[in-house]
């Protein structure tokens, strides 16, 4: 559908655009221009938690498109996140500050799985809100989240199509009716919460590491601490030609090496930690013994060196003077560098001082790849910038051995292996658990309710499943209009007179012969419909004949029956064992099973055979709703 967009895009990616709302009409050079202003201003104004951010692959960026097939003319940008999906949802709350800040855009944003907001927020969207009609409807306006409706057949809404928006469509809507069209409450608070805590949670997201590195490594790392995520995807994604480059170094030598801190994020801290690798004995990385306080320090630093020695050897050492012009020789670095100083981005750090120096040579680095990106054909790979920087940055290696003899200390790395309560609250998390209504453990068993358990089950299995599944119990206000099509087509069968007079099968139920006794419907006559209700009686007696011989076997008296609930000592067990042994089958009145006890039982027992665990008891009782407490009994299950 024209103006429908369809993010294409790589795996493990996130695409995200930003549109001016309608006002006026413009041209489009004049629409190229305001945009890029608007590129430039947003670029400059989320600089200070912009560049000093590790990223996994890529940064966050945005460049202009031009208006095609009914999509207008916009900011775009696309990230691929990797393996860290904290990537993602940084991104997600920076659109989200973004349309905060400037109030006349409305953005939108997906991922390789679609509309991932959505997903996120799965168990409070509304019931019509479905991957085949959430096309252009979800975006970003004021910071807030908005879902474009979709009328009901009862009701007329002017300004809301009945099919698919288009984008123009969609932006007018979001402007001029953003109070009708926000998302709910539970819905905005499902997305809040997954990016709670920025910008702060940057640091904590953040391990510092004592390395072994070669001193051009540390020097190179000083001044571009993103390259560390490009290094170690070389080595965590290295295959057998790249460590052919490695069996000699030629570009960090191993030994120029000294001890250095390097700042990673958790996700590659660990890719590098958990890789097993033995280095070749031809490079010169050899390991100390495991048992070497500074064994670790030692490790990590061989893995990054191999890294970085892969990523120069996938390039030439000759490069052109084009990709080697300085950012400075840009007609806008002036003006974003009057902006960052205007937005404290120095911190008040005397110009010309040693870590002035370093966020003046960060600030460059984003401004290239963001900012004032070249063109694909010309952009440097991550190993002809190590090799550039190379080439143009003197360092001082006995000056970067002093520092290394007073590093700070380095982070604990304990989060690595999660206790048991962690990994309980982190699936309890993941599950989506409504932290905004917090029910005290004491509270909880207090108001629990063993009847509960059966009537959830009862309401699950009454449930009629379609092809998109099971669908779970939901409240009464809630519950939506049921339709029974067998009893629909049996109605036109009876109207139309399409039903065969006989059927060819012998497998009738009790149904069927109900069906039978209507002589307007079938014509039968009356001795046929009482030979039918005889045989009925005789299957109900021959029926109840099989329950009192199946009533003594071992499978009859693993239930339990509504004579037994009531009241049942040990002594009258063994006595009404006895007493059953002697006596024939069809002697004593069989007891009717009572299916609530038998089922609650049941399940209890299961629930309590799972220690605690995941398990089919707890999975399908918390989907419905139902949060058992944790059992006090000392007794094993099924113990007296």
């Amino acid at each position: 559908m024209e103006g429908t967009m369809k993010l294409a895009m790589a795996e493990d990616a996130v695409e995200y655009c930003l549109f001016l709302i309608p006002d006026k009409a413009r041209d489009t050079e004049e629409t190229k221009e305001i945009l890029q202003k608007y590129i430039e201003r947003i670029m400059t104004q989320f600089a200070p938690i912009l560049v000093p951010y590790i990223w996994q692959n890529q940064p966050f960026n945005l460049t202009y498109k031009p208006a095609k097939g009914g999509v207008p003319a916009h900011m775009y940008g696309m990230t691929k996140f990797g393996d860290n999906i904290e990537d993602e949802w940084f991104i997600v709350y920076v659109i989200k500050q973004i349309t905060k800040a400037f109030p006349e855009l409305v953005a939108r944003i997906e991922d390789n799985d679609g509309e991932f907001l959505l997903i996120e927020a799965a168990d409070f969207l509304p019931k019509w809100l479905d991957p085949d009609n959430s096309a252009n409807r979800v975006f970003f306006h004021h910071g807030k989240l908005c879902i474009i409706p979709v009328p009901r057949k009862s009701e007329r809404i002017p300004w809301l199509p009945t099919t698919p928006p288009t984008i123009q469509q969609a932006l007018s809507i979001v402007s001029a009716h953003s109070e009708a069209v926000l998302a709910s409450e539970s819905v905005q608070a499902a997305v809040d919460r997954r990016i709670r805590g920025y910008p702060e949670k940057i640091e904590a997201s953040l391990h510092r590491a004592h390395c072994f590195l070669p001193a051009a490594v540390v020097a190179v790392l000083k001044q571009r601490p993103r390259l560390v995520s490009a290094a170690v995807q070389a080595f965590y994604l290295r295959d057998p030609i790249d460590l052919r480059a490695c069996r000699v170094f030629k570009t960090f030598l191993p030994e120029t090496r000294i001890m250095a801190s390097v700042t990673f994020t958790k996700c590659l801290y660990a890719q590098l930690v958990q890789q097993k690798f033995v280095p070749d004995r031809r490079s010169g990385y050899g390991l100390p013994p495991p048992s070497h306080p500074q064994y670790r320090a030692h490790e990590l630093g061989m893995k990054l060196a191999h890294g970085f020695e892969i990523l120069c050897s996938r390039c030439s050492a000759h490069l052109s003077d084009s990709r080697k012009s300085p950012v400075t020789a840009s007609p806008l670095w002036a003006g974003f560098l009057e902006s960052l100083k205007r937005n404290d981005y120095f911190k008040g750090l005397m110009e010309g001082s040693a870590q002035y120096q370093e966020r003046l040579e960060m600030a460059k680095n984003y401004f290239q790849l963001s900012i004032h990106r070249p063109e694909s054909s010309l952009a440097m790979s991550p190993g002809e910038e190590v090799l550039t920087m190379l080439q143009t940055l003197p360092f001082d290696v006995e000056e970067l051995k002093r520092e290394g003899a007073h590093l700070p200390p380095e982070d604990d790395d304990q989060w690595l292996v999660l206790s048991p309560d962690q990994l309980d609250q982190l699936l309890q998390d993941t599950m989506g658990r409504k932290e905004s209504q917090p029910v005290p453990q004491k509270e909880e068993e207090q108001n629990y309710d063993v009847a509960q358990v059966s009537d959830s089950m009862k309401a699950f299995i009454s449930k009629v499943s379609t092809h998109k599944g099971a669908e779970l119990p939901r409240d009464p206000s809630e519950a939506p209009i049921t339709f029974d099509a067998d009893s629909f087509l049996n109605y036109f069968d009876k109207i139309l007179g399409a039903k065969p007079q006989e059927s060819d099968s012998d497998d009738m139920d009790e149904d069927d012969f109900e069906c039978l006794d209507s002589d307007d419907d079938l014509g039968f006559e009356t001795q046929d419909s009482e030979s039918l209700k005889g045989a009925l009686g005789s299957l109900k007696s021959y029926m109840a004949q099989m329950d009192q011989e199946l009533a003594h076997t071992s499978m009859g008296k693993s239930f339990s029956t509504r004579k037994q609930a009531k009241k049942e000592t040990p002594s009258q067990t063994a006595n009404d064992n006895s007493d059953e042994e002697d006596s024939g089958a069809g002697d004593c009145v069989v007891e009717s099973v009572d299916v609530d006890l038998n089922l609650v039982s049941n399940i209890l027992e299961s629930y309590s055979s799972q220690a605690g665990l995941a398990g089919p008891a707890s999975n399908l009782l918390h989907s419905m709703g139902v949060r058992l407490p944790d059992n006090t009994d000392h007794n094993p299950p099924g113990s007296q």
